[in-house]
């Protein structure tokens, strides 16, 4: 039988035995999310991810690498979806226990899109994926990285997105 895990109440304590005040969950009543105009059917989709790009010079990133910071990234980046971009999340602070991490197409469904295309179920898979930094910063985020990751949505004439965070 699973067991619940409280990432939300862990997350209060972690940033409380940090000396933060009480972690401000982001909250967008006015996103500006629209329904679609069509079946995704026949909609071209892009993929966002939260997944960093592999760098050869740092220490371990590969599935249950402990955390490394220093495989965090900071600007939105595209990349070509074939072949699949080797994108890791040693940068992220997930469960680690309880998450292996040793498939990546978890994170990074670019097969499953491709095949979701063949089989008609999404118009068109954009050919780049999208990269967007966690920089638990809510302004950041908001005034950088979605105006950017917007300008790449748009250059893709993409008309829906799939949000894979990690």
């Amino acid at each position: 039988m699973s067991e619940y895990i409280g990432y939300i109440n862990r997350s209060r304590a972690y940033y409380a035995a940090q000396g933060y005040s009480a972690y401000a969950w982001a909250n967008f009543e006015d996103a500006p999310f629209a329904p679609m105009r069509k079946p995704l059917a026949q909609s071209k989709v892009a993929l966002i991810t939260t997944a960093a790009p592999f760098r050869e010079d740092l220490d371990d990133q590969g599935p249950g690498a402990k955390y490394n910071a220093e495989a965090k990234f900071f600007e939105v980046f595209t990349a070509p979806i074939d072949p699949t971009p080797d994108l890791r999340i040693s940068h992220i602070g997930y469960d680690r226990l309880h998450c292996l991490a040793q498939d990546s197409k978890t994170w990074l469904p670019v097969e499953a899109l491709v095949a979701a295309e063949k089989a008609g179920l999404v118009g068109e898979f954009a050919k780049e994926i999208i990269g967007v930094p966690t920089n638990r910063s809510q302004s950041t985020t908001i005034k950088q990285d979605a105006p950017q990751a917007l300008e790449h949505c748009q250059r893709l004439a993409v008309e829906a997105v799939l949000l894979v965070p990690t």
